[in-house]
């Protein structure tokens, strides 16, 4: 069941029976026969010359968010109470971001699920903008807000996650929120991850604090013209509340 705003702001759990349930996509045209390589990992990233977009969607499908709140924990007389989780900021919905060391900003869309329950994926011309994933929480809640962009264009040229791979130790990414705010994230690592081998939990699952996930296409194979994995940037919240 896909839950109401309200229901994303409390924290997620990632269900078992949709860990091993994987997207389609991913790929650019049968004649693409080009790749380059990033430097970085174990695949090819697409060639500039390449006349598709990929499509981020290729990963596991992520979770609806829990319906239930998750109980307070109850303190055992005897053992030490449970840690205080760090401070997140209240919801509001993205309206824009920014990677100032590798010069990537739009606009954030809002998409949810097709009806397959498959990622819907921002638009794949030039300049398209990446998008929010708004069944996940919004950036600077509590838990793992996900973003969605394209790593190359309808045109051959660079989509808006094409640089994702560039990002180093004490970037940042600020996500600017509909209340006024932005929500500043530090940059932790970027993980490449076969497709049918997509991590749900670790990508989706429940985090103490405010986390980020930005998510694109990998592991270009010029053979079939398909990407065959997903490159996932973690950060973490670094903006202290008021």
């Amino acid at each position: 069941m896909i839950s109401s705003p309200s229901d994303r702001r409390k924290h997620h759990l990632v269900s078992a029976a949709v860990a091993l349930l994987l997207l389609t996509g991913c790929s650019t045209s049968a004649d693409t026969n080009t790749g380059n390589d990033t430097g970085t990992g174990t695949s090819a990233a697409p060639s500039a010359t390449q006349s598709s977009a990929a499509d981020p969607s290729t990963a596991a499908t992520p979770p609806a968010a829990n319906t239930a709140p998750t109980p307070a924990p109850v303190p055992v007389q005897g053992t030490a109470s449970a840690p205080e989780q760090p401070a997140v900021l209240p919801a509001s919905a993205p309206v824009s971001f920014s990677i100032p060391s590798i010069g990537a900003q739009s606009e954030l869309l809002s998409t949810g699920l097709r009806d397959n329950r498959s990622l819907e994926v921002p638009p794949d011309g030039p300049g398209a903008p990446a998008s929010w994933y708004d069944q996940s929480p919004t950036p600077g809640e509590r838990g793992p807000a996900v973003l969605l962009g394209h790593v190359n264009a309808t045109d051959g040229g660079p989509g808006i996650f094409a640089d994702l791979r560039d990002l180093t130790t004490g970037d940042t990414i600020e996500v600017l929120r509909d209340d006024g705010s932005t929500a500043t994230f530090t940059f932790d690592r970027g993980e490449q991850y076969p497709k049918n081998e997509f991590p749900t939990q670790t990508v989706y699952g429940n985090t103490t604090g405010s986390e980020l996930r930005l998510i694109t296409c990998d592991g270009y194979d010029p053979d079939t013209g398909e990407f065959d994995d997903n490159y996932v940037i973690y950060a973490t919240l670094i903006t202290q509340p008021d």
